[in-house]
């Protein structure tokens, strides 16, 4: 990642956040069914428990990635992790999720878990870099052969 990104919270409701969603959810149709497909939207990254981060060079939105916070339940998940194709292959992606693991830490949760489809090679070996194990459904999910469940314990600084 050059030095010219930064990573910070953004409003899940601006126009190019709306933009990268929908190459986002685009991009997942072609590869799963729409019960596979495990999407939230504006609506719910809204939400109190939701922190959407935005990744920028200049004034423009190259990727996004949201945490939710469980706390009840002592993890947080990793949603909605995208990069736009352009800027694919700058270590983008590995940027974002670094700093949805400071977001967890942060917040004094230090079980992050994510969901990921069996298609999405090049995201499975990231988070397995990242140290990332796979591991059972969780929360609202249940079993299917095209996912992938994944957990990674996390410590304080």
């Amino acid at each position: 990642m050059t030095q010219d990104t930064s990573i910070k919270p953004i409003d899940p409701i601006r126009e190019d956040v709306n933009i990268l969603l929908n190459k986002s959810d685009k991009y997942l149709r072609s590869l799963y069914p729409d019960e596979s497909n495990h999407l939230d939207y504006a609506d719910e990254l809204s939400k109190p428990n939701c922190i959407l981060l935005g990744a920028f060079r200049d004034d423009s939105l190259l990727g996004i990635g949201a945490v939710k916070l469980f706390y009840g339940d002592g993890y947080g998940e990793v949603k909605r992790v995208f990069v736009d194709p352009l800027y694919r292959g700058q270590g983008l992606a590995k940027a974002i999720m670094g700093a949805l693991e400071t977001q967890f830490v942060n917040n004094d949760i230090l079980r992050a878990r994510l969901e990921t489809g069996t298609k999405q090679t090049a995201a499975i070996q990231l988070y397995k870099l990242l140290g990332y194990d796979t591991r059972g459904p969780f929360g609202q999910y249940v079993i299917d052969p095209l996912s992938i469940f994944m957990e990674k314990p996390l410590q304080h600084n």
